[in-house]
């Protein structure tokens, strides 16, 4: 420092005191910016950040986080007190040390990086490595250039609430074996990675065994399952045995590649036991299980068994195709492409899948009609299902106005899942619900949702219905080739926002009920149909 210069330290902002002429006069020199502001505020800088911020942002936040300094680094982010807590937890709770970052070559504010490191517990030791990526933003009040603070920069697929968590399993490991004693691994069949990380969680305890030293994701804000990332020390397995068939499933997983956003379910009619599971998505979501979407005109199975219920239309009854229907000032249209009939019957209908026919004979049920059928009769809608993992039960809501018509045709504020539309078919079917279940039940006793069922003409009718529309309706292009007894129904779903509708397709062969759900995929027997065929090909 020159002389006539001194410098203090003044609530924690470096002053540098002036000597001569200006004595008694100061700067400030910002310990946030680092920037000289002399006889006034220098000019806050704007835009994007230039590649010289971003790499020298980078090289500051990698360096702290490399000495373990969660403070120093979380201080070069955006958001300072969720970053140091995820970091801090990255060198105490997930014990991960000797951490070396390289980064890769930037994008504009895009910056890849690789680390290595080492997980450590009890003496024991492993290697790690992933690669992840950050990008550098302005500051909005600092207008710094600062790490804009994620979880998934910590670790890729982190989400807020997550942290990584190092030492003995919450659960032991577990072997999961199909119905037959076929070991199923995530490796094997990837969609089954979270819903045997789910079954572990719950069912280790039942399935013997001991616990291994993990290095895991703990899900705190979802409250899902741990993820487990490395293995230190193994546990002893204990077995646990589902209902899963290995074919079935094999078929399953394979189907839902051909379509992105797609699920598919597949159950033992007669039992409501659960053979195949697959989703395609970006993340770990089981929406098989846990969606929650308009299923479109595969709802006319509940429809169809409503009417019959009531007395108010048969198979072989009257159901009208006109080219529109209105209902409380809501103008109903079937597919472009489909000639109006006066003189259809329910199943010419169904099988044509005429959303009019079904909106006309709105005035004829009543608003509570098609929510009674969808409880009383197919056990949707009350929240008791217990499949052995979460699962949605369903919801047809007794709504008035546009919505009772709406309803009747799968749109409205109706919602399923594959899983709940799998269920409905193996109960049209069959006559009885039976819950679907993952486990047996008598794994732990748990006790399963009941329902009365259907009648046995009511049942008659539907399979006559359900046939026709696989063999010469809208569902027989994805049902050729299928042998045994046979039945299906499509649906295709409009949702807000999509230019494309969600593709829905149910169907049965012999014993076995399978529903797909194609997010995006168009008609109901274009995408969710094939997808669907495969698996009844397989496991029917």
């Amino acid at each position: 420092m020159r002389k006539g210069v001194k410098a203090a330290v003044v609530g924690g902002v470096v002053v540098v005191l002036l000597g001569g002429a200006g004595y008694g006069a100061y700067n400030v020199v910002s310990a946030l910016n680092g920037s000289v502001v002399a006889g006034g505020a220098a000019p806050a800088r704007t835009g994007p950040p230039s590649a010289d911020e971003v790499k020298e942002t980078t090289r500051k936040f990698f360096a702290a986080w490399e000495k373990g300094d969660a403070q120093t680094a979380a201080s070069y982010t955006n958001y300072p007190a969720e970053a140091e807590a995820l970091l801090s937890a990255y060198g105490s709770e997930a014990r991960i040390s000797q951490v070396r970052i390289t980064p890769g070559a930037a994008s504009g504010t895009s910056v890849p990086f690789s680390v290595r490191a080492t997980v450590s517990y009890d003496g024991t030791s492993k290697p790690l490595s992933y690669r992840s990526q950050l990008s550098v933003v302005r500051g909005v009040s600092t207008h710094r250039p600062l790490v804009d603070w994620q979880p998934s920069v910590v670790y890729p697929g982190l989400e807020k609430g997550d942290t990584l968590v190092t030492g003995p399993s919450a659960a032991p490991p577990v072997e999961a074996v199909d119905r037959d004693g076929a070991v199923l691994t995530k490796e094997k069949y990837p969609s089954l990675g979270p819903i045997l990380d789910e079954l572990r969680a719950k069912y280790a305890d039942k399935a013997g065994g001991s616990p291994s030293v993990e290095l895991s994701v703990r899900h705190a804000g979802s409250g899902a399952a741990d993820t487990p990332l490395v293995t230190l020390a193994k546990g002893k397995p204990g077995k646990l045995r589902t209902t899963i068939s290995a074919r079935a499933q094999a078929a399953a997983e394979a189907a839902v590649q051909r379509f992105a956003e797609s699920s598919v379910v597949a159950v033992q009619a007669s039992t409501g036991e659960v053979l195949a599971v697959a989703n395609h998505r970006q993340d770990a979501f089981n929406a098989a299980f846990l969606g929650r979407l308009a299923p479109g005109s595969t709802m006319k199975i509940i429809s169809a068994a409503t009417l019959i219920d009531n007395g108010i239309t048969t198979a072989n009854g009257p159901a009208p195709c006109p080219e529109t229907a209105v209902w409380q000032s809501q103008t109903f249209h079937n597919l472009t492409d489909m000639t109006p009939d006066e003189h259809a019957t329910l199943s010419d209908s169904f099988a044509r899948s005429c959303n009019t026919a079904f909106v006309k004979y709105a005035d004829e049920v009543k608003v509570d009609s098609l929510t009674r059928e969808a409880e009383d009769r197919f056990g949707l809608g009350r929240d008791n299902w217990k499949t052995g993992i979460p699962s949605f039960d369903g919801s047809v809501p007794a709504s008035g106005g546009p919505d009772t018509a709406a309803n009747l045709i799968g749109q409205g504020q109706v919602q399923m899942s594959p899983l709940n539309m799998a269920s409905v078919t193996a109960t049209a079917i069959t006559g009885r619900f039976r819950q679907p279940v993952l486990v047996p039940q008598s794994l732990d006793g748990r006790e399963l949702a009941r329902a009365q069922g259907l009648p046995a003409g009511t049942v008659s009718q539907l399979r006559q219905m359900m046939h026709r529309t696989a063999t010469s309706g809208t569902a027989a292009a994805a049902m050729s080739g299928l042998s045994g007894s046979i039945g299906a129904k499509t649906g295709s779903a409009e949702v807000d926002g999509q230019a494309v509708s969600n593709s829905w397709f149910t169907g049965y062969r012999n014993d076995v009920a399978a529903a797909a759900m194609v997010q995006s995929g168009g008609h109901g027997g274009d995408a969710a149909g094939p997808v669907v065929a495969a698996v009844l090909r397989a496991a029917g």
